[in-house]
């Protein structure tokens, strides 16, 4: 057991994984304590030793498989007559056949059984790929590598293959067959560490490619996502918030740079003699407004407005308050259900429990009524009032002139319209009507527009 586990460890190290000796020590010990006939206890010692991070796992579970299945099958147990003698003169014609290079030696080793010249070949390859800034002729020199690989195993199973049809009269039926299965086994093993490794550089790829899914689900209409992408672009959401957040922390954080505060650098002065030893900068307060949304939650537009709400409500720690109104034809404050539930539960929430008629058309002026009549006084100069609907009223009074009294109140009222720019305008779209009482009016139908637009906000 002692040798068969050193001689895996040497097996790792060629491959790359970093196994110190205290580490084959105490794996030794540890193997002392488990049924080592089990197997998946002895494979966890080894891999909780010799398997450092998680990037380190599949190269382990590749190599013990390798190592303690498919190299642990002995053709002689294939046959009664044994075939190792046939497989050594196999082996030795090979290497009488083939050129006396780097590559064949490591493949017939490998052949033979031993691993480790085979292991540190595609380790060069690896590090050969990961030379990076060195001129073209080092990004090509690992794809040369691989492709000599190749055909070294091709040509050494179309060797072993002649060779068994020459000898066929020599070789009985059932030799022939257990030592073509056992050459092919192992030159599988061998193309399969080959492709593994090709794979492992596909990784970036993959990773770069998902980068531009997500940058092209950014620019999907809110409307058309499917409800597979729907729960994507929530997670999505919350690593944006988790990355503002921080933005914002680490913006407020400096306290080392600023304005210089002469009073109390003078005054900290006094105890070394008048020397401004310790130098004071005024501390700048978070630029913290007061939110109030106003969100129009008629089929046309709620499926934008949903992720708008659920972006606002994951950054409240930025604002000093958020208050929420949802309408259609009647207005009702959903600030509650926000503040004591999860924010999709929330969401959901909205449309079951609010106190609106969800079957009537929208109503922006009635909207604007309802709220002059009981909500005005929550507008002053700290607030950002901001609505989110497609400023279509059905033919109603628009109700222009409370807009701008609410605008008057308000430091500022921005206004985002999931609907698209050209459609503006036409029908029963009073936007333009709007706008005018506005200090922005914006396109908001993906996210990648909703992010644009909550980094100018919040930062």
């Amino acid at each position: 057991m002692v040798n068969l586990v050193l001689k895996f460890v040497s097996a790792s190290r060629a491959a790359g994984l970093r196994v110190s000796t205290s580490e084959v020590l105490d794996c030794m010990n540890q193997l002392k304590l488990v049924d080592t006939l089990d197997e998946p206890q002895f494979a966890t010692v080894l891999r909780s030793n010799f398997a450092k991070n998680y990037k380190d796992q599949d190269k382990f579970n590749r190599l013990y498989h390798l190592f303690f299945h498919e190299f642990r099958k002995n053709a002689g147990n294939a046959h009664p007559d044994s075939i190792v003698d046939q497989v050594e003169k196999i082996l030795e014609k090979l290497e009488n056949h083939l050129d006396p290079t780097r590559i064949s030696r490591s493949l017939l080793d490998f052949l033979a059984g031993d691993l480790i010249a085979f292991l540190q070949e595609i380790r060069q390859i690896d590090a050969s790929d990961g030379d990076q800034g060195q001129g073209s002729n080092i990004n090509m020199r690992p794809f040369i590598r691989r492709i000599e690989i190749m055909l070294s195993i091709g040509s050494m199973r179309s060797f072993v293959s002649q060779f068994l049809t020459e000898n066929r009269n020599r070789i009985r039926y059932e030799a022939r067959q257990a030592l073509s299965a056992h050459f092919n086994d192992r030159l599988d093993s061998a193309q399969n560490l080959l492709n593994q490794d090709r794979r492992r550089g596909r990784k970036k790829e993959k990773r770069k490619s998902y980068d531009q899914h997500l940058n092209k689900l950014g620019e999907q209409s809110f409307s058309s996502l499917t409800p597979r992408e729907v729960e994507e672009m929530r997670d999505v959401i919350s690593k944006l918030v988790r990355k503002i957040k921080d933005m914002v922390t680490r913006r407020y954080a400096v306290k080392n740079r600023g304005i210089l505060d002469v009073k109390k650098t003078l005054r900290r002065a006094a105890k070394y003699q008048g020397v401004p030893v310790e130098i004071i900068f005024k501390k700048k307060p978070p630029r913290r407004s007061k939110i109030v949304v106003l969100c129009d939650v008629s089929s046309s537009v709620w499926s934008a407005a949903r992720f708008m709400l659920n972006m606002l409500y994951s950054l409240q720690e930025c604002f000093t308050r958020v208050r929420s109104f949802i309408f259609i034809a009647g207005l009702d404050e959903v600030t509650d259900i926000f503040e004591n539930n999860e924010i999709n539960q929330a969401i959901d929430k909205v449309l079951k429990e609010a106190d609106i008629d969800y079957n009537a058309g929208t109503d922006y002026g009635l909207t604007f009524r309802r709220f002059k009549i009981d909500y005005m006084d929550i507008l002053n100069k700290k607030t950002t009032l901001i609505i989110i609907g497609d400023g279509r009223t059905n033919f109603t009074n628009p109700e222009k002139c409370i807009l701008e009294e609410m605008g008057e109140k308000c430091r500022r009222v921005i206004w985002l319209n999931p609907e698209t720019e050209r459609f503006w305008g036409h029908g029963d779209s009073e936007i333009f009507t709007y706008e005018d009482c506005c200090h922005d009016v914006r396109e908001c139908q993906n996210l990648n527009q909703l992010v644009t637009f909550i980094n100018e906000l919040v930062l």
